[in-house]
């Protein structure tokens, strides 16, 4: 199932696993692994959809913003520049699917692509985790300081209370 999610939303869910690893429900060094397995997975699936999507583009003239213009352009620079564009993708996650279907329509050797996206892939991964891993260990600590902030309330507001009953009482006398 983690798989799955990370899937879909790869970093998200990568960072809400790490904070999970902290608090006992997973295991860090399986939960990497499977983090990113599911990653290279979801960016495989938009490669695919622009190598064949770009078929698309053949027959009608368009495939979503994209014009039969613009491949040339695009095929010349992810010629040029591949590299360099897909960590750029990785790690900026707004442009990131975009430029991952964009290396499926350029036909990048699937090779090229695979290894480019794992170099990009693998700290991205492990900083998700870490930054999950981290709050986890932030919550449980102010987690603590939370259940003493509670008792000294709670002590607190039955002080005020008895002092002011006791007051009421004395003052009704």
């Amino acid at each position: 199932m983690f798989f799955l999610l990370v899937v879909i939303e790869g970093p998200i869910v990568t960072i809400i696993a790490g904070f999970l690893a902290y608090t006992g429900y997973f295991n860090i060094y399986i939960l990497y692994p499977v983090a990113l397995a599911g990653e290279l997975g979801g960016d495989y699936l938009y490669y695919v959809i622009g190598y064949f999507g770009s078929k698309r583009i053949y027959s009608k003239g368009r495939f979503l913003w994209i014009k039969m213009e613009h491949i040339q352009k695009i095929k010349s620079h992810f010629n040029n520049n591949f590299g360099k564009t897909i960590l750029f993708g990785k790690w900026t996650h707004s442009v990131g699917a975009p430029i991952l279907i964009v290396s499926g329509m350029a036909r990048v050797s699937l090779k090229k692509f695979l290894g480019y996206n794992l170099i990009g892939t693998i700290p991205k991964t492990m900083l998700f985790l870490a930054i999950g891993y981290y709050f986890g260990q932030s919550y449980v600590k102010v987690n603590m300081y939370f259940g003493y902030v509670t008792v000294a309330l709670f002590f607190i507001i039955v002080v005020t209370a008895a002092g002011y009953l006791f007051i009421k009482k004395r003052s009704n006398k």
